[in-house]
């Protein structure tokens, strides 16, 4: 736990990167599109548990994985945002299937440190186009619907994107109080 804790204050914290490909305006909102490369994540999965019940139990467990709780020990530091993979129905509520990822730092991605968390798994990741829409404040299960939803209307039917999962995406820690950035992310089905 001091690890996690000690990481998350004074450790390395990077974000991921990304080619800003265009940012669009459209019926008074703004998103960006995006393009991200191929990537290692440590993942960790939840089934049977709300989104409010289980994520902050998810980003913990990973958050301790990156602080040093891990087979060798190492104190790796962050990448942000903590990527929450929701599996919507067709009504737009969230199913109780999560995958939080957090994607590996530049310096430990040829041979990351392996999990003592046995529910951690280390995963290469697709390259990915994705449409952005950022908002602020503390977000809970509801905040992300109401985004995705918001994105969901200003990309319309016309828009090809991949409706069967999205992404709920936090940079800021929980203790942050303000000026915080949470995002939601739809991939682009590519042509």
């Amino acid at each position: 736990m001091f690890g996690m804790i000690k990481n998350s204050l004074f450790g390395a914290t990077e974000e991921i990167q990304y080619k800003l490909l265009s940012t669009e305006t459209k019926d008074g909102v703004s998103y960006e599109v995006r393009r991200y490369d191929a990537a290692k994540y440590a993942c960790v999965s939840s089934e049977g548990r709300s989104f409010d019940q289980v994520s902050g139990e998810l980003v913990r467990r990973l958050l301790m994985y990156t602080g040093g709780s891990n087979e060798q020990g190492e104190a790796m530091g962050t990448i942000m945002p903590i990527v929450i993979t929701v599996f919507p129905r067709d009504d737009g509520v969230m199913t109780r299937r999560l995958v939080a990822g957090m994607q590996i730092p530049h310096s430990y991605r040829n041979e990351p440190p392996s999990p003592t968390d046995s529910g951690i798994r280390i995963e290469e990741r697709p390259g990915m186009t994705v449409y952005a829409l950022q908002f602020g404040g503390f977000a809970g299960e509801t905040e992300y619907r109401a985004q995705a939803s918001r994105l969901i209307r200003t990309l319309g039917d016309s828009a090809p994107y991949q409706r069967k999962h999205y992404f709920c995406c936090s940079y800021d820690p929980p203790i942050k109080p303000y000026s915080r950035r949470n995002e939601v992310w739809f991939i682009q089905e590519e042509p």
